[in-house]
């Protein structure tokens, strides 16, 4: 009976009276490098070209509310006094949150042109976003059909 005086970690029914933790710890570990090894490498987003669309044309309620993004990265929104487009790439974000229709209406469409970094065009999305925008719209060129792809009516 010397063995269980000195704590031999057995019991009658002839199993441990207490549970290793060393193998959980070390695989909790594992698990733990594994994650802050990869957590980065999911935040990179991946390089992709995004397919050319075959949309319907789309009728604008307003083209008040059209904010335009061109291929130097210039900002447009509304119109000045003399009829030409406002650059408002300094200021978007404010500008949208001073908009009464944007803040009525809580819409926005978003036209860029095909060459505008993606950056400039998710700088607007962030400021639609903060300025308190909830349904933003992407407008596309359709494709025009050739006429020859086009089945004739008789």
């Amino acid at each position: 009976m010397a063995g269980g005086a000195l704590g031999g970690g057995r019991r009658r029914g002839g199993g441990f009276a207490d549970i290793n933790v060393t193998p959980l710890v070390d695989v909790m570990l594992v698990l733990l490098v594994v994650f802050m090894v990869t957590a980065p490498l999911l935040a990179t987003g991946l390089r992709v070209e995004l397919p050319d669309v075959k949309a319907t044309e789309t009728p604008l309620k307003d083209t008040k509310l059209v904010v335009t993004v061109t291929k130097e990265e210039r900002i447009l929104f509304g119109k000045t006094a003399d009829g030409k487009d406002r650059d408002v790439t300094a200021d978007i974000e404010e500008v949208l949150i001073r908009s009464e229709r944007v803040q009525a209406e809580k819409e926005l469409y978003i036209r860029a042109d095909k060459a505008a970094r993606y950056g400039a065009v998710a700088r607007v999305v962030a400021a639609a976003r903060r300025a308190g925008v909830e349904g933003l719209n992407l407008l596309v060129q359709p494709e025009i059909e050739d006429e020859k792809d086009v089945p004739k009516k008789q």
